[in-house]
């Protein structure tokens, strides 16, 4: 029977898992390539730039605490829940404080620093010698990236959930100089095909903050189902998420479940990106208000996974009313600064139809104080600059940087977690091929697309479609190990990167994953 550890952490507590590696040794400067020495770095995604530090490491204690530097209370909840998971493992007090000034010997400190701006919002340095370790950051972000990389430069057995009769915890010597190469690293999970609970949710975003990822992108509604209760339309959830692929009960959440995973989230400093899809993969909703259907089929529960014949009236004023009822909604209780619209795979509408769909919603979105990010078939149409276009089978979200849009890089034939591994994986889709971890891996996101660079680039999601995977044991096996490729593409610099560092250090993880109670597809380009 697959074993679960359940971390139970206050509003601010850490993520639930991280990784196992090797011992240390340095990680090269971003400006060589990684040599065959650095594949014992501990570390996934790979820091920008390691290096040993000469000496003996730390070594966490009985007498070892936790100081926090300032008065920031971002930055003490962070130190009190990384506390708050190290007592669990070693039974050692850790005993949480405001640092008065710069000594910190044998602790652990935490530090925000003004003078530390070039390290961005998420950048961060640790130090670790025989004294201490120092973890400094321009940002709370920063910080918690930063207690990520801890959590994994110590031994794997510290996510135990018991007391361990183990009474030396080292940390190698180093030093970390760290940020990330892109600003949206995200991933996507479908709750529409099938519905998963807020617990279930919490247990994704706890394998995104793992990686460092920053955005979690809810797959809200879809043909099958809608998951979220509008106040002013709400039949939608009554009716639109009464079932699911397969069939079965389906469900939805209350504007308050959804409120507790945007705060679950935001405790892990990941961004909640809610999506709507419209105006086509609309069924569900339509249902519920079968007078705004233009679909190509009859309105009735849908249970299969075919797409493209559901849309909604877009030449129907009461349409724009039904957008705006739900936008409005969702946008008051979303802190994020995106409103995902969707607007993938229409086939029941002209392009004239649609393209005056998708500028009336970003109107909408517009208004009520949110930017707008679609699919990458939303660059048929005039975008603002602060849209986002979401690539994922074609090079026409190129399309969208004629209005100084940018865009997010999704490609289904290396990002899609939902592809199967092999022909012969039990779950997952194939329409894209087969996406194995090198797949996932081995890849330039500046390199993908003609005509695009770097620049026109804000970052890289990996989506998880619901079609095959009815729970979270499923969703892992399909995430895991490709989330941890995906997350090291988003991460780390393209010359920091190299498939055989990856895949050891990818390897050594499995123990902690055990811990963790963590499912995961044992790849056989993986030496296990």
């Amino acid at each position: 029977m697959r074993r679960r550890q359940t971390l139970r952490y206050s509003k601010r507590a850490l993520v639930l898992a991280v990784t196992i590696f090797g011992a240390a040794c340095q990680v090269p400067a971003p400006t060589t390539k990684p040599q065959p020495a650095a594949i014992g770095a501990r570390i996934i995604p790979a820091p920008a730039s390691l290096r040993l530090v000469s000496g003996a490491g730390f070594e966490v204690t009985r007498a070892t605490g936790v100081l926090v530097d300032g008065n920031n209370a971002e930055a003490m909840a962070i130190g009190q829940a990384f506390a708050a998971f190290l007592r669990r493992a070693t039974g050692f007090p850790f005993a949480v404080s405001q640092a008065a000034g710069p000594g910190t010997s044998g602790n652990i400190a935490l530090r925000l620093a003004t003078d530390r701006g070039p390290l961005g919002e998420e950048g961060y340095e640790l130090t670790a010698t025989s004294d201490s370790v120092r973890i400094v950051a321009n940002r709370p972000a920063g910080l918690f990236r930063g207690v990520q990389t801890l959590r994994q430069l110590l031994p794997f057995d510290i996510e135990s959930d018991i007391g361990l009769a183990r009474y030396e915890w080292p940390v190698p010597a180093l030093s970390i100089v760290d940020q990330p190469r892109f600003a949206w690293r995200g991933a996507m999970l479908d709750v529409a095909r099938h519905f998963f609970t807020v617990r279930e949710v919490q247990q994704y975003i706890d394998l995104l903050a793992l990686y460092k990822l920053n955005v979690l992108h809810l797959h809200l509604s879809d043909d099958q189902g809608w998951r979220i209760a509008i106040n002013s339309r709400p039949k939608l959830a009554a009716i639109g998420g009464s079932t699911q692929v397969g069939g079965g009960p389906g469900g939805f959440y209350t504007q308050q479940d959804y409120q507790d995973i945007v705060r679950y989230a935001q405790a892990r400093y990941i961004t909640v990106v809610p999506e709507i899809d419209m105006p086509g993969h609309t069924n569900a909703a339509l249902v519920a208000y079968p007078e705004l259907s233009c679909s190509i089929r009859p309105t009735a529960l849908f249970t299969g996974i075919d797409v493209g014949w559901s849309t909604l009236c877009v030449d129907k004023e009461e349409t724009y009313a039904f957008v705006n009822d739900i936008v409005r909604e969702i946008s008051a209780i979303t802190p994020g600064s995106y409103f995902h619209v969707g607007g993938d795979e229409v086939k029941a509408l002209t392009n004239d139809q649609y393209k005056r769909f998708i500028e009336r919603a970003q109107g909408i979105v517009n208004r009520y104080g949110k930017k707008m990010i679609g699919w990458e078939e939303i660059s048929k149409a005039r975008l603002n600059p602060t849209t986002l276009a979401q690539q994922w089978k074609s090079d026409s979200a190129t399309a969208a940087l004629q209005y100084g849009a940018k865009i997010v890089l999704s490609p289904a034939r290396k990002a899609y977690l939902d592809m199967k591994y092999t022909p012969a994986t039990e779950l997952g889709l194939n329409w894209a091929g087969v996406v194995e971890v090198r797949d996932a891996y081995d890849w330039d996101p500046a390199a993908y697309m003609s005509g695009v660079t770097e620049r026109d680039i804000v970052g890289i999601e990996a989506p998880l479609w619901s079609e095959t995977p009815r729970n979270m044991t499923a969703v892992e096996y399909l995430a895991m190990p490709r989330l941890a490729a995906i997350a090291e593409v988003e991460w780390t610099p393209q010359v920091s990167r190299e498939w055989e560092s990856f895949r050891l250090r990818l390897a050594a993880q499995a123990p902690r994953w055990h811990y963790l109670g963590v499912n995961y597809y044992r790849s056989p380009q993986i030496p296990w």
